[in-house]
């Protein structure tokens, strides 16, 4: 089996711990791939070499959905069962989606940052490439929410193209740009990590709500450097994507979409049952 992630995100080691741990309880050889960064060029090469490989079953979370279609069509055709998570290519054969409604977290991000808020106020926002399609969904459930139901003003979105360094520069820089903001959304572990750093450099008392659980923006929460965040039960992931894989493997049938409950995450929470 192979995991082939969209960048080395934070929020993919999670899943890499939990997925050599299934695989070593099953006796399955687990090969895990990334890109050095969101690479389309390096994804179809990483593809292209496991399909010469002839291995059982790929997960995949793809950096551009569209231009990765045909590769994992390709892969399905040669055989391999092929699942896609936490980014989908709707349009391939692959046998199914596990995932977030990443439209709705954008949304519930919205709605928690409105309550926040009293319904008015001003938010910057950082995110890693918008040409993922979950983070577009994000952003577009995130601000159709503002335009339709609050008051409260997006001033600025900056993009970082998935390089730690440019999301700090860009945090600083809209801080700087606007001094006097009310909320800071982070739309990736990158942006969100980010914000940490820049919280405690600073001594920011504004309100910083993001999306992941890594272990570094729970322990933001715990500081007061991170109000929120979008859980994902990422750590589980790892055993869903060899749960799928195996099933797929032995002839059972998957469901064409699999979504996957979210929970905002909060201090008040944090060390509730099902908290970290």
């Amino acid at each position: 089996m192979a995991i082939i992630f969209a960048t080395a995100d934070p929020v993919y080691k999670q899943v890499t711990k939990s997925a050599k741990a299934a695989a070593s309880k099953a006796g399955i050889q687990l090969i895990v791939k990334a890109p050095n960064e969101a690479n389309l060029e390096q994804q179809i090469r990483i593809i292209e070499n496991l399909i010469r490989q002839k291995v059982d079953g790929i997960a995949i979370s793809p950096v551009d959905s569209d231009a990765m279609t045909p590769y994992i069509d390709k892969a399905v055709e040669a055989g391999i069962k092929v699942i896609c998570f936490d980014n989908d290519a709707p349009h391939s054969k692959r046998l199914t989606y596990f995932g977030i409604d990443n439209y709705e977290a954008g949304r519930s991000i919205a709605e928690y940052v409105n309550n926040l808020l009293g319904g008015e106020g001003m938010v910057i926002a950082e995110t890693g490439m918008m040409g993922f399609n979950n983070i577009r969904q994000r952003v577009a459930g995130f601000k159709d929410y503002l335009a339709k139901s609050s008051g409260v003003q997006l001033l600025e979105l900056r993009t970082d193209g998935d390089h730690a360094d440019q999301s700090i520069a860009n945090i600083e820089d809209m801080i700087e740009a606007h001094p006097h903001f009310d909320a800071f959304v982070g739309f990736d572990s990158q942006a969100s990590s980010s914000a940490i750093l820049v919280w405690k450099a600073k001594g920011l008392r504004q309100f910083a709500v993001t999306f992941n659980n890594t272990p570094a923006i729970v322990s933001g929460i715990r500081n007061d450097q991170i109000t929120a965040t979008i859980d994902q039960s990422e750590d589980t992931w790892g055993n869903l994507i060899l749960q799928q894989l195996t099933a797929a493997c032995s002839g059972q049938t998957l469901p064409v979409t699999n979504r996957l409950d979210v929970k905002i995450l909060t201090r008040d929470n944090l060390n509730a049952p099902g908290g970290k």
